[in-house]
C-alpha cells in the first residue's frame, strides 16, 4: 500500500487566525485520508487554539517529520520550534518575537521539502510587519521561499475550481508596476503558468488569457504603450513556443468569459487586477500556489484576519483546500 504523503503545515502568525484554522482543518476526516499532517509551530499557541475551538484533538510533539506517521488518530503531530510568551501572542497585535518564529517555521518547512523529508508544505497566513520588525525583510511567503529555493523563476497563482490567476508582479506599489513589466518577465510568467496549469489539470496545452495593463488595452496608445511594446510581443513569443496564450485582453471584460470556463488560466499584470475578481468568486476556497519552485507549496488565499483572531469564527475552508491541493499535486 502506498504511503500517504507527509505535508508540513506552518502555523503562520500566532497572533492571527492561523492556529485556529489549523485545528479546525485537522478536525476534518478528509485530511487523514489525503496525507499525514505535520504541524510546525508553537505548542502553547496550538494549545490555546485547541481550547478556543473546544477541540478534543491532542498534541503529540515529534522530533522529526517521519515520526508523524506513528502518531495516533485524534492527535496532532507537532514540531514546536518556538516558546513564545503570553506578551508575544496577543490576538491582533503582531510582535517581533512572533515574526521571528514565523520566519523559522517557514524556513524549516522549506528545507524539509528540499531534503525530501516532507512531500509538500501548506502555509497559514503571516504578518509581514512582524517579520520585518524581526529583521526578515520579505514582501511575503513567495519571495522568501524563492530565495530559500535559490530560484528567480517563480510565479504566484491563486486557484479555485473555476478561476486560476497568476501574477506578473506580486506585492508591489501600484506606481512601480509599469516599470517592472518587461517582455522577459511577462513571457516567463506565461511559461511557468502554462507548465503549472498543465500539471494541475492534466491538459498538455492549457489555454491562457493574458491581460492588458491599461484600460481598453491602451486604446491604441492613448492610455499607454505597454500593450504594444511589451505584452503583445511576450504573448507572440509564447505562441511561437507552442503555448496557447491569447492577449493582451481587456481586464474589465475578460473575467466574464473566464468564469464561464473559456480559459484554463489568466495572467494578470498586478496583484489587485487579478485577485479582486478571483476572490469575488472564490473567497472561501481559493488556494495560493507558488509555481516554478523545486518544491510543492500551497497556502490559504487570505491574511491573518486580526479582526477575527480569538473569536473562534474563522473559516478553515481555504486551508483545507490548500492541503487538498498539495496532496493532489504531489500525487
Amino acid at each position: 500500500m502506498t504511503k500517504l504523503p507527509i505535508i508540513a503545515i506552518t502555523m503562520g502568525d500566532p497572533c492571527g487566525i492561523g492556529p485556529e484554522i489549523i485545528i479546525k482543518a485537522l478536525q476534518s476526516p478528509e485530511v487523514s485520508q489525503l496525507c499525514v499532517p505535520f504541524v510546525i509551530g508553537d505548542r502553547a499557541v496550538l494549545e490555546r487554539a485547541l481550547a478556543l475551538c473546544g477541540s478534543s484533538l491532542k498534541i503529540s510533539e515529534v522530533a522529526a517529520s517521519e515520526d508523524a506517521r506513528t502518531v495516533l488518530n485524534g492527535n496532532i503531530p507537532l514540531l514546536s520550534l518556538s516558546k513564545l510568551g503570553a506578551a508575544d501572542i496577543i490576538y491582533g497585535a503582531p510582535s517581533e518575537a512572533a515574526g521571528d518564529a514565523v520566519y523559522r517555521y517557514i524556513c524549516h518547512a522549506a528545507h524539509l521539502c528540499l531534503d525530501g523529508q516532507v512531500a509538500a508544505m501548506a502555509t497559514a497566513p503571516i504578518n509581514k510587519e512582524a517579520m520585518h520588525r524581526a529583521g526578515h525583510d520579505y514582501p511575503g511567503h513567495t519571495e522568501l521561499l524563492a530565495e530559500l529555493c535559490g530560484t528567480d523563476n517563480f510565479v504566484m497563482m491563486l486557484a479555485g475550481e473555476v478561476l486560476r490567476v497568476s501574477l506578473v508582479t506580486i506585492h508591489e506599489s501600484l506606481i512601480d508596476v509599469p516599470h517592472l513589466i518587461t517582455i522577459d518577465k511577462v513571457l516567463k510568467t506565461i511559461r511557468i503558468t502554462a507548465e503549472g496549469i498543465a500539471r494541475l489539470t492534466g491538459k498538455s496545452s492549457p489555454k491562457l488569457a493574458v491581460l492588458a495593463l491599461n484600460p481598453h488595452c491602451g486604446e491604441g496608445g492613448k492610455f499607454g504603450a505597454e500593450e504594444t511594446e511589451i505584452i503583445a510581443p511576450a504573448v507572440n513569443a509564447a505562441r511561437q513556443e507552442g503555448i496557447d496564450a491569447i492577449g493582451p485582453l481587456s481586464a474589465d471584460t475578460l473575467f466574464h468569459f473566464a468564469q464561464q470556463g473559456c480559459y484554463d488560466g489568466v495572467v494578470a499584470m498586478y496583484h489587485d487586477q487579478g485577485l479582486i475578481p478571483l476572490k469575488m468568486l472564490h473567497f472561501d476556497d481559493a488556494v495560493n500556489i507558488t509555481l516554478g519552485l523545486p518544491i510543492t507549496r500551497t497556502s490559504v488565499d487570505h491574511g491573518t484576519a486580526y479582526n477575527l483572531a480569538g473569536s473562534g469564527k474563522a473559516s478553515e475552508k481555504s486551508l483545507l483546500a490548500a492541503i487538498r491541493m498539495a496532496a493532489m499535486m504531489v500525487r
